[in-house]
């Protein structure tokens, strides 16, 4: 038996130690620049705040680091995605060990995972929702060891405010998974009576709050931008009645085409569909609470305002989904008998950066073909022959001047758009080419 679990635990590793190996080389192999958002997170963090116009600053802050060590090494960045991505799997695996008490049930959790092009596909782009995805499955991880034990210790409590916070940092859309867990808790105690409330559970809420008050403050003194950015994007502050039907019925369609893959890795798996849901199985409930939920409760949002939900919005939401398929359906999964789940496995974990790799080759004008790195040559060139100094911002769009910033030898700071900021009317010294300015402070 312990021989099996050194085994299963062996193949684990490679399977994280692949999934990040391919997942950073094939991109940096392939694509002449970075993706739009990770180039928007680089801007941000060369003037870190505790917000900016489009999201708050975790993801900024995380592109930062990695800038402070690395510098402009694109590969450096596909790592510190899929760094993101790994940690994620881990701690479902972890979770799922917790649940099953059996590491091959576990394995299988994680690996079906691979089935949804959130953890694949997309995940070179480092960006907001690929930065919410450690911190998700943390906060499940640590939701479910308070749950687990009838008197919860303060660290645990610590650490659940702590990681909530970081994600709702990362992206606000994070809220919907603590509503649930919320709404978990509630329902464990004042409907189910299976607990008692406690005093020491507000520690969590406590610490939540505290880490987020510079951002609050700094939301307050910068009118609310990101949350009317969030309402401009879903469309939630235009009224249309059709909205109501048409954005959740579309939203629903669109993440079952994505699941397919997964389905088809579920279809060679489960041998029957025997189903028996008991809801006072606390495992269950959990499952449902932490992977379920969020998902009816954004399809409500999308369904009472009209909103469209976007498809990458869901990356985080899926993480769990493979646990709960297997808790589901445990005893009709015969572990002796997967060969056809492995072959299909295997072919989706190797099809899937082919894919990749082949569209970024053979399709033009994406934004991953963008000459950065030359513009910047030719930027920093045309700077060198008027001016001593060296370049401290760059203003105009996140993209092009994002692109400046973070590949201009200076790291200059991304001051915004020129249309929106007065600095050219302060600087020392500076030069305009088109709608990009470079130059220097007094």
């Amino acid at each position: 038996m312990a021989k099996n679990k050194k085994k299963i635990l062996k193949l684990f590793y490679i399977f994280l130690s692949v999934h990040l190996v391919l997942w950073t080389v094939v991109p940096t192999l392939v694509n002449q620049n970075l993706p739009l958002d990770t180039i928007e997170a680089l801007a941000w963090g060369s003037n870190l705040d505790w917000g900016f116009n489009k999201h708050p600053p975790a993801s900024a802050f995380f592109t930062e680091v990695f800038y402070q060590i690395f510098g402009p090494k694109d590969w450096a960045y596909y790592l510190l995605s899929q760094i993101f991505v790994i940690i994620s799997f881990y701690f479902v695996f972890r979770l799922s060990n917790e649940i099953f008490n059996d590491l091959n049930l576990s394995f299988i959790s994680v690996v079906l995972l691979e089935g949804i092009y959130f953890y694949n596909f997309t995940t070179p782009e480092f960006n907001v929702n690929v930065s919410q995805l450690p911190f998700w499955s943390l906060t499940v991880y640590f939701a479910w060891k308070i749950l687990n034990k009838k008197e919860p210790q303060v660290f645990d409590l610590i650490l659940i405010g702590f990681f909530g916070a970081i994600g709702f940092l990362s992206k606000y859309l994070f809220l919907y998974l603590l509503i649930s867990i919320d709404l978990l808790f509630f329902y464990l105690i004042f409907v189910m009576k299976e607990r008692e409330f406690k005093f020491n559970y507000l520690i969590s809420f406590e610490v939540f709050l505290l880490l987020l008050i510079p951002h609050l403050v700094w939301l307050t003194n910068n009118n609310y931008i990101t949350i009317t950015y969030g309402l401009a994007r879903s469309g939630a502050s235009e009224f249309e009645l059709l909205n109501h039907l048409i954005n959740p019925i579309l939203f629903i369609l669109k993440q079952i085409g994505i699941l397919i893959p997964f389905f088809i890795l579920c279809f060679f798996l489960i041998k029957k569909i025997k189903l028996k849901i008991n809801l006072k199985d606390k495992k269950l409930l959990f499952l449902i609470f932490t992977t379920i939920v969020p998902i009816i409760l954004i399809t409500l949002t999308s369904l009472i305002t009209g909103s469209k939900i976007r498809t990458m919005w869901m990356t985080p939401f899926y993480l769990f989904i493979g646990v709960l398929v297997v808790y589901f359906f445990k005893n009709q999964i015969n572990l002796k008998k997967i060969n056809k789940f492995v072959i299909c496995f295997i072919f989706l974990f190797l099809f899937s950066p082919i894919v990749y790799g082949y569209v970024s080759i053979s399709k033009d004008n994406k934004r991953t073909d963008y000459p950065g790195r030359q513009i910047a040559e030719k930027v920093q060139y045309e700077w060198d022959q008027n001016f001593e100094e060296p370049i401290g911002f760059v203003v105009g769009d996140e993209w092009k001047a994002g692109n400046l910033s973070y590949h201009l030898k200076s790291r200059p700071k991304w001051e915004g758009f020129l249309e929106e900021t007065n600095i050219l009317n302060e600087a020392k010294e500076y030069i305009c080419i088109d709608d990009i300015c470079v130059g220097t402070y007094k």
